[in-house]
């Protein structure tokens, strides 16, 4: 009896290893000790077995079928083995002509059904074939090969609910990868979200600090050697961390992934980025056409980013050109343009990036802005070396 007590808890401890499985580990030690219920009492009714050797020939018949969820290999040998020993050791009782008890075969085709889900193939070839040597052995008459039939049929019943199986895990694999490259491709476009507005804001206040830093002499009178090469250094200070910054910014970056815009800045505030480029310098001419009525935040907030964007390069790339600004509302779009002209006789460019007008991040930026909301940006050269850009967005009304 110790040792059916501890058959039947290595069962219980192998099956709640499970995890996820542990209601299925419990009905299978249920359906075991039920099946062993009925085979320790009715074993007498099938062969001549001494009563102390009852509980154990009954055993060995029933009870690794606890294991099936884990060693279904294990079980199926000890179950095997006691296939063999029983109908050698034991005589049948007169009438009863199969030489194991019913319990016992069931036990058998259930535990080769386990091994053909969860075992390699070489393996359900091995069960397969010595189950079916074992029934053509001890099944009398022709009954061995009509039961090879039936296990053959259980192989491939088992073998097909393994490739279901296997197929399930593979879409569910593939549907994970599926949620991890969804989760990469919105990262992507939070990067470049970021990285936008990075942009648009950093870029834009560093420019001024250098626009400011450089000409800061021509507009301070009494500005000393000593006082003038500090705001040199300030200025080439300031060019140098903006480098570094707009190439942080291309790491950032993702390409063809619309970014999500956040409200920031909007209509409110363009007079005083007018304002802040005059202070710094800028010749800037504006005129507005129109007025605005009812517009959306996120047009609000392209067309001040745009213009932000424009002014700037203007600053960066213009130094001293004259600057005109146009803004026409009608009822159904909003057209910004933006014009310089060439950068003044005897000023030097301001280089911020190292690239021509349209080669930064800063012109592409504008017109995915302008793309994301339904618009659309031209930006090009002049015929008298000056630069325009101009857009032109659709103007929905706020409720939209």
């Amino acid at each position: 009896m110790e040792g059916v007590k501890e058959l039947v808890s290595s069962g219980v401890t192998t099956a709640g290893r499970l995890g996820r499985g542990r209601w299925s580990a419990i009905a299978v030690v249920a359906v075991t000790l039920i099946l062993y219920a009925i085979a320790w009492p009715t074993l007498p009714l099938t062969h001549h077995v001494s009563p102390p050797l009852l509980p154990l020939v009954a055993a060995l018949a029933v009870l690794p079928l606890a294991m099936v969820l884990v060693r279904p290999v294990v079980a199926w040998i000890v179950v095997g083995a006691a296939g063999v020993v029983i109908p050698i050791a034991f005589d049948r009782v007169p009438g009863y002509s199969y030489p194991w008890q019913v319990v016992h075969i069931l036990v058998i085709l259930a535990l080769v059904f386990a091994v053909a889900v969860r075992e390699e193939i070489r393996i359900v070839l091995v069960v397969w074939v010595a189950t079916t040597v074992l029934f053509a052995a001890f099944v009398p008459g022709r009954d061995g090969w009509g039961w090879a039939v039936g296990i053959a049929a259980i192989v491939v019943f088992g073998l097909l609910v393994r490739w279901l199986l296997v197929s399930r895990r593979q879409l569910a694999r593939e549907e994970e990868v599926s949620e991890l490259e969804r989760a990469r491709r919105a990262a992507l476009e939070e990067k470049a979200r970021i990285a936008r507005d990075l942009h648009d804001i950093v870029a834009h206040h560093m420019s001024m600090v250098v626009v400011r830093a450089q000409s800061a002499p021509y507009r301070l009178p009494d500005v000393g050697d000593d006082v003038r090469a500090e705001f040199d250094a300030l200025g080439s200070t300031a060019r140098e961390a903006l480098n570094e910054i707009r190439t942080l910014l291309g790491v950032l970056r993702s390409d063809g992934q619309p970014p999500e815009h956040e409200p920031q800045p909007g209509l409110d505030r363009i007079e005083g980025l007018f304002e802040s480029f005059r202070q710094a310098g800028m010749s800037l001419e504006t005129e507005t056409v129109g007025t605005p009525v009812d517009v959306s935040d996120i047009i609000g907030l392209t067309v001040y980013r745009i213009l932000q964007e424009s002014l700037a390069n203007a600053a960066r790339h213009a130094p001293g050109a004259r600057v005109c600004v146009r803004l026409t509302w009608n009822a159904e779009t909003v057209t910004v343009e933006v014009v310089n002209g060439p950068a003044a006789a005897g000023t030097s460019a301001i280089t911020v990036d190292g690239q021509d007008h349209g080669g930064g991040n800063g012109i592409r930026g504008m017109a995915e802005r302008a793309s994301v909301v339904g618009g659309r940006l031209v930006a090009h050269p002049r015929q008298d070396g000056g630069f325009e850009v101009r857009a032109v967005l659709p103007v929905p009304p706020r409720e939209a």
